[in-house]
């Protein structure tokens, strides 16, 4: 094989995550349209919305068995194009069926190449003998600015649907085309079965990727609505809140290889999700704004290098092939935004929205605990 630690290799790891994110992100602005075109209400909508995710998980789990055979490389660059080929579909769409058929599409090539992506980035920084993970994530979350900022300031300028899209796949095809050559051509191929059931330390890095990812679609979606409810800020200033999460993250992210190298796997889960349960208390507790945007630039911080330390131990396991243990984390993560969020609506139903955030901030004390378990050694899964 030759070697992936170089320049060029890291490069295209690094677009892969950049055109994911973007991608996902150039979607978001699209569905008011999406929705006035077809004529349909909020809950043919909502079924619409889910085809995207139940070809992202069909995708994932397909990803990881074949990605065990053929390598990561020929899955980012279908994937990665096939983001931005489908990409305008999703703006002439004229029914509900076509639509649904594209956003299939557009889940597939997502979470195709959201795990090879992770696969090829295990690879590479395995060569570099460095973390590199976190800075690689953190693109994901600059290209989701990239295409949330660049879609909105076209559609506010004017521009049709089609006209947007077009452009964005233009620049997602622009960067694809620079990492498909840069991308690592020779890969350990699996040998043995295609398919292994998560089982040992690979069902555990899988629950704690599902309540990392849960807390991120959780801020997203009711984090606004907790401090406003509060009465903490108006509802012009509810998005404050999350802005300043996801910087967070970011920043995070971008100076999170450095703190893992200096502090190692298991520092990094036990301090990020302390600096996340600290978060939470403050956001709970705070008597006036500032003190909750404190709260959610800690809940950033602290679960920022979370997923990406997650991602790591999955390779190093050796219960099963790192490839379908990458998938399986991927895959927990997924549905962790999927189906966690309508979980956080279900018990502040119950119980109010602090109530539910409160438990969320338990479901990261399961992170802090399981710190020592996943990180005692690359040999810690053998036994199941």
């Amino acid at each position: 094989m030759s070697s992936a630690d170089r320049p060029a290799t890291r490069l295209a790891t690094r677009l892969a995550f950049l055109v994911a994110g973007f991608g996902i992100a150039c979607w978001a602005p699209l569905v008011p349209f999406a929705k006035t075109r077809l004529g349909v209400d909020d809950g043919v909508l909502g079924l619409l919305l889910l085809s995207l995710g139940i070809g992202s998980v069909v995708a994932m789990l397909l990803t990881g068995i074949v990605s065990a055979r053929y390598g990561s490389r020929p899955i980012i660059i279908a994937g990665g194009f096939g983001l931005a080929l489908v990409l305008p579909l999703l703006a002439v769409a004229s029914s509900p069926a076509t639509l649904a058929l594209a956003l299939f599409a557009f889940g597939a090539a997502l979470g195709s190449i959201d795990v090879a992506m992770n696969i090829h980035a295990v690879e590479v920084e395995r060569a570099a003998k460095r973390p590199l993970m976190s800075g690689f994530h953190a693109l994901f979350s600059i290209g989701g600015f990239a295409g949330a900022a660049l879609m909105t300031a076209l559609l506010s300028l004017q521009f049709g649907t089609l006209a947007c899209t077009l452009i964005c796949s233009v620049l997602m095809l622009m960067a694809m085309t620079v990492t498909s050559p840069r991308l690592l051509r020779s890969v350990q191929v699996q040998e043995g079965p295609l398919f292994v059931l998560p089982h040992g330390s690979v069902l555990l890095l899988a629950l704690l990727g599902a309540i990392t990812f849960l807390v991120e679609g959780a801020m997203l979606d009711w984090g606004a609505l907790l401090v406003i409810g509060a009465g903490l800020v108006t509802e012009a200033q509810g998005g404050a809140g999350y802005i300043v999460f996801s910087i967070a993250m970011t920043v995070g992210r971008l100076g999170g290889d450095a703190v893992v190298a200096r502090i190692g796997d298991r520092a990094t889960l036990l301090w990020g999700s302390l600096i996340a349960i600290a978060g939470f208390v403050m956001l709970l507790t705070a008597p006036v704004a500032a003190l909750a945007i404190g709260g959610f630039l800690l809940i950033g911080l602290g679960a920022s290098n979370l997923v990406p330390v997650l991602f790591r131990r999955a390779a190093r396991q050796t219960v099963m092939p790192a490839g379908l243990a990458v998938a399986a984390v991927t895959t927990a993560g997924y549905a962790g935004v999927l189906i966690g969020p309508a979980g956080v609506g279900f018990i502040a139903q119950i119980g109010g929205l602090p109530a539910a955030f409160g438990l969320l901030a338990a479901l990261m004390g399961l992170v802090t605990l399981s710190a020592p378990i996943v990180t005692t050694s690359a040999r810690q899964g053998t036994a199941s």
